[in-house]
């Protein structure tokens, strides 16, 4: 009798099957998906017109805006969409690639203006040179001393490290900064770019040329950046981490003849902006009174919330992520090698790997202010190494995501295929040629995709820097891994606690906007990897 009930709860009097509870649920699930984005959209919007402010311009600016961008960008936008899908990947892409290029050539301004000065770089790129070196000549002159390869592998690079440096360092005369950024920077990403247009095209001449052509771009930047306002310094970060990348994204989109109009979306945007400010300008319209713009980014915290900036937390965050991607990646990835790769599956030690792996899972999901507790009695109470600096802040956030990292590198380990393993040991392989050659190259997707996510959960955390004793306020920007550091969660929440509605309203929504842009530049990058090489499979 319940049987038939039950049965009878599926089909209708006709004796056809009831689709009423299957539409309802579809209907729901909709409906709560909608919901839920839809929240999260007025609240995005909320914040972005706090920060931006844009019913503060004139009438005549909104309106020439919207009629040379808007329109024109959801025009192309609604093409892309119903008549050719790659084309629209591909404007996707070519008008977020910029963007990502532009935060990695911030990212890297920092890095040799605040961390490692050029010259110091210089002198670690010659010393790791002289030892790869050396280490190269002796495999080759006694390529049977294994226990020799060892200890040359060890102790060359670390001698090389701590001399070569010192002895570079300690010359009276040195190249100028630009000279020096050449060489050590755009020679190695003009040698990279040519070997990968060599690869694409399978052409030696090709690949020399894009190496030549970026040579000379960087070069052209001695003559061509003081005519528009920039130092050569700049220029050549300019042609290395931006232009070089985009190129070589063009350069494959017209190889391959698919989506080639998608390019277009880019000078679309751009020409629609160009055209809004010069009208605008002729016009003389009023634009918004930004709480975002140029100066915010490149100036200090104060008390006036008009003279308000973001550059300290900036240059914190990315001392931070430095920390982090050379203590936790390492340690993460070595160690979802070893638990998918070499671990034992049966026996006590098996039993032992499960009861680790269990922990691992149940660590991903502990509280952030757990973290910071571990981060203060480990690394400050324990390890003295002082409260409040970026090496402790990176250290401790790097525990936070170690979980993460170890967890998303087991999965893309996991992927891969048994039976290209089965064919590697067929071939005579051993364990670590097969894990190297075959293994890690074919996970190295999904490990990076992983990677990203957890920089991005990394860089928004708040409560292990307030248990570690990050400063509220930061004028300068840190001079080295052991000075105070504050990151720009920490500083976002400083300003929420201010009493100047200015702040609150106006100042912290920039800096969340910030926030968010790298948060979703991360996730981006991490989608198009994935999504590239899913489509390759």
């Amino acid at each position: 009798m319940a049987t038939e009930q039950r049965t009878g709860d599926w089909y209708g009097t006709d004796e056809a099957v009831s689709r009423v509870r299957g539409q309802a649920f579809k209907a729901l699930c909709l409906g709560a998906t909608l919901l839920a984005l839809l929240a999260v959209f007025v609240l995005l919007m909320y914040v972005v017109v706090d920060a931006f402010q844009p019913l503060s311009a004139d009438f005549g600016w909104l309106l020439t805006f919207g009629a040379t961008v808007v329109l024109p960008v959801l025009g192309a936008a609604g093409y892309y969409y119903t008549k050719d899908t790659r084309a629209g990947e591909t404007a996707a892409i070519a008008l977020g690639l910029p963007f990502v290029s532009l935060l990695l050539t911030s990212g890297v301004f920092i890095t040799f203006e605040h961390i490692v000065s050029v010259y110091r770089w210089l002198a670690i790129l010659v010393a790791l040179i002289v030892a790869g070196t050396v280490v190269y000549a002796h495999s080759r002159a006694r390529p049977t001393a294994d226990l020799e390869r060892l200890l040359v592998v060890v102790a060359v690079p670390v001698l090389a490290l701590y001399l070569i440096p010192r002895v570079i360092l300690s010359l009276p005369v040195l190249p100028t900064e630009s000279i020096a950024l050449f060489v050590s920077f755009v020679l190695p990403v003009a040698v990279v770019a040519g070997w990968f247009v060599r690869r694409q095209r399978e052409n030696d001449r090709d690949g020399v040329t894009a190496a030549v052509m970026t040579l000379i771009a960087a070069a052209i930047g001695v003559v061509a950046a003081p005519i528009v306002g920039i130092a050569p310094f700049v220029w050549m970060l300019l042609v290395a981490v931006t232009a070089v990348p985009l190129g070589l994204y063009v350069e494959s989109v017209v190889r391959r003849g698919v989506g080639v109009s998608g390019l277009a979306f880019p000078l679309l945007v751009v020409g629609g902006i160009v055209a809004a400010i010069f009208v605008t300008d002729a016009l003389a319209f009023a634009g918004p009174n930004s709480w975002l713009d140029w100066s915010f980014l490149t100036s200090a915290p104060s008390r006036n919330p008009q003279d308000a900036g973001f550059y300290p937390p900036l240059v914190g965050s990315v001392m931070m992520l430095l920390v982090i991607i050379v203590s936790a990646f390492p340690v993460g990835v070595g160690a979802a090698i070893y638990l998918e790769e070499y671990a034992p599956e049966r026996g006590r030690w098996g039993r032992l790997v499960d009861l680790i792996e269990v922990n691992i899972g149940n660590l991903a999901g502990v509280p952030s202010v757990v973290y910071g507790v571990l981060g203060l009695a480990l690394f400050i109470r324990w390890g003295s190494l002082g409260s409040g600096t970026a090496l402790v802040g990176g250290f401790t956030v790097g525990l936070l995501i170690l979980p993460i990292v170890i967890i998303s590198s087991q999965e893309a380990i996991r992927a891969v295929p048994d039976s290209m393993r089965r064919a590697s040991y067929g071939m005579g392989a051993t364990k670590w040629q097969t894990t190297r050659n075959v293994v890690l190259p074919e996970a190295l997707p999904g490990i990076m995709t992983g990677n990203i996510l957890a920089m991005g959960r990394a860089i928004g955390e708040t409560a292990p820097l307030l248990i570690i004793g990050a400063p509220a306020v930061v004028r300068l920007a840190p001079a080295s891994f052991t000075s105070k550091f504050s990151a720009m969660p920490r500083q976002i929440y400083t300003w929420s606690s201010e009493i100047d509605p200015a702040f609150r309203h106006g100042v912290l929504a920039a800096g969340v906007v910030t926030l968010l842009v790298v948060l979703l530049l991360m996730n981006g990058a991490a989608i198009i990897i994935r999504n590239k090489y899913q489509r390759r499979d």
